[in-house]
């Protein structure tokens, strides 16, 4: 059977021959007319957009009898799906908390089973994973270490999530104080900068509020000092903290300093023996000294901790404030009770996305001590300082601009300038541009004339070679915009193209954990900045930050567009070349029109 005749079978059956052109007609698809992409459609149809709505009240809110709480398994799915909620309602949870937080002594007394978790630092989807790994809150009480905010892109949902645990939950889960729960650090890392974009200065201000209202240690059943970086001088048995005002920002020294501040030192346990770095090794008995790596605080001694750990009966020391390879270390045993006397705990695993470390939390119950670890977990991507595209892109495009008028200026003896491209660069001041009196082929200007038109030329032309100077730098402080450090400003000795511009991406070429820390070691300073804002919106993550011989990016433009200097008499030359390549006087000669095949 043809083709026709199975279309004819579709119709009638007459048996007639069928009508071959009306046929064909009838079978050749009409085309709808092109209209474009949609620009409308997602790239990539398979990732969820983004919650875009907040949530209603009767969804945010439940209660406990005539008790309001937060619906905490609502909250942690709009938090995964990226969504926000209205201002009164995380002024809710932030005040709420800080209420609570309030009444609970300086050092919170904990009773087992007790999961102890480290840093979280913004890691909001590393957060929902350990508690995957850690278990119910029924089925153990939660102990945090401190650093919730600051250098992740989710500080804001990790301090909200966990406080709506507490108000729903307060006896089962405890928070302790981190070094970057203040002003100073969160002004100078990222955590400002999340909550004016994602909410505003009320709500930032509130979390200000509930910091100060953290405690600053934890008792684990009589045994377990746990606190977020270590002892202190000042800190001779646990009553000195009964007298601590707690309700304060953190100094640079202190007992409060310290608690948030102090780290075993780097060679523990070995401490009569050469330092790391080549530093001769301590006196035996010394108990502190000073803490060069952070600029404040102390490295408190294996002597130190074991003479802690007997004057309070204590078994060990649970602390975080330092990323760990495997998520945690376990530190020299006690000679009396044969036990680890200190237990670093850090549970943010591939920190910054970049140290490859894996997150760690450490679990007691029936005394016994369990370590769980675990891997990170894909999430969003936020540009530099929660930039949108167009800011950030920026520096790229002012940079290329600058390298097309530089190449127009350079060539323009051989090439075309547009009207429109002078009109939109003002290259040419209008006095430049305006007819004579005369014709341009009856008058010629006299040498100080022409002189003066050049020194005009070669100013214009320095201006632009130094504004293409700036926009590189904007463009490489855009390229390397990460939170780690530069190798020239920290000191240590990293591959040059590790953190520059010539090394396309920073994480191919920081291989290892060990990698990251020494580029990072510099962000472990209690950080000093006064400058004020900088000239130019540069990427940087924090809002100074050094980038080439000790100068910051603000001291960098700055000299940039200070420089004076011809070096060859190029500019000179180059201005000599356009200003005998065009007239003297008189309108630029007409376009002529190229065909373009």
């Amino acid at each position: 059977m043809s083709a026709n005749t199975r279309h004819n079978h579709s119709g009638s059956m007459s048996g007639q021959a069928p009508n071959l052109q009306n046929n064909q007609q009838q079978s050749t698809p009409q085309q709808a007319p092109y209209s474009g992409p949609d620009l409308k459609a997602r790239p990539l149809p398979q990732v969820p957009p983004p919650a875009a709505h907040k949530p209603a009240d009767e969804d945010f809110y439940v209660y406990d009898g005539h008790e309001k709480k937060v619906n905490c398994a609502y909250l942690r799915n709009h938090f995964i799906n990226e969504g926000r909620l209205t201002e009164q309602q995380a002024l809710y949870i932030l005040e709420s908390a800080a209420n609570i937080l309030s009444r609970e002594p300086n050092m919170v007394p904990v009773k087992s089973p007790v999961t102890i978790c480290g840093d979280i630092h913004g890691q909001y989807y590393d957060l929902m994973k350990m508690f995957d790994v850690g278990g119910d809150l029924k089925d153990s009480c939660y102990l945090f270490l401190g650093d919730y905010v600051d250098r992740g892109d989710f500080g804001i949902e990790c301090l909200l999530y966990l406080y709506s645990l507490k108000i729903s939950n307060p006896s089962r889960i405890v928070l302790l104080r981190g070094n970057h729960e203040c002003r100073h650090l969160t002004e100078y890392f990222t955590f400002k900068k999340e909550c004016l974009h994602k909410y505003s200065e009320y709500v930032y201000e509130a979390c200000l509020r509930s910091f100060c209202q953290l405690p600053v240690a934890a008792l684990v059943d009589g045994k377990f000092f746990c606190v977020h970086g270590g002892l202190s001088p000042q800190l001779v048995t646990l009553n000195d903290l009964n007298s601590l005002n707690r309700v304060q920002e953190p100094g640079s020294h202190g007992l409060l300093c310290d608690l948030l501040w102090s780290d075993p030192i780097s060679n523990f346990g070995h401490e009569t023996e050469p330092q790391p770095n080549g530093a001769p090794g301590l006196d035996r008995g010394t108990t502190f000294t000073h803490n060069a790596t952070r600029g404040c605080s102390f490295f408190y001694t294996y002597e130190a901790v074991c003479q802690f750990l007997d004057r309070n009966g204590l078994l060990t020391l649970i602390r975080g404030h330092e990323a760990q390879d495997a998520g945690y270390t376990m530190y020299r045993k006690t000679p009396k009770r044969n036990f680890p006397s200190v237990i670093t705990i850090f549970s943010a695993p591939n920190y910054l996305d970049v140290y490859h470390n894996r997150g760690a939390i450490l679990k007691y119950a029936n005394k016994n001590i369990t370590i769980r670890q675990y891997n990170s977990t894909p999430h969003p991507f936020w540009l530099p300082n929660f930039m949108d595209a167009f800011t950030w892109s920026l520096p790229f495009v002012g940079q290329k601009s600058m390298f097309s008028l530089s190449l127009t200026l350079c060539q323009l003896t051989l090439f075309v300038v547009t009207d429109m491209l002078l009109a939109i660069l003002s290259i040419c001041s209008q006095e430049e541009l305006d007819d004579s009196d005369t014709d341009g082929d009856e008058a010629a200007t006299s040498m100080e004339d022409l002189a003066a038109r050049r020194q005009l030329i070669k100013k214009k032309i320095l201006a632009v070679g130094k504004m293409q100077k700036v926009f590189q730098l904007l463009r490489e402080e855009a390229e390397n915009a990460s939170e780690l450090e530069t190798a020239t400003s920290t000191g240590v000795d990293v591959p040059s193209s590790a953190l520059t511009v010539q090394g396309t991406k920073i994480n191919r070429s920081i291989k290892s954990f060990a990698d990251a820390r020494r580029s990072d070691i510099a962000n472990e300073r209690l950080p000093e900045f006064s400058e004020p804002r900088p000239m130019f919106p540069a990427p940087s993550t924090r809002s100074s930050r050094l980038s080439h011989d000790g100068l910051n990016m603000e001291d960098l433009l700055k000299q940039t567009l200070e420089e004076d200097d011809d070096e060859g008499g190029l500019v000179e030359k180059l201005a000599d070349k356009i200003a005998r390549g065009r007239s003297a006087t008189g309108r630029p000669g007409a376009l002529k029109r190229f065909e373009t095949t």
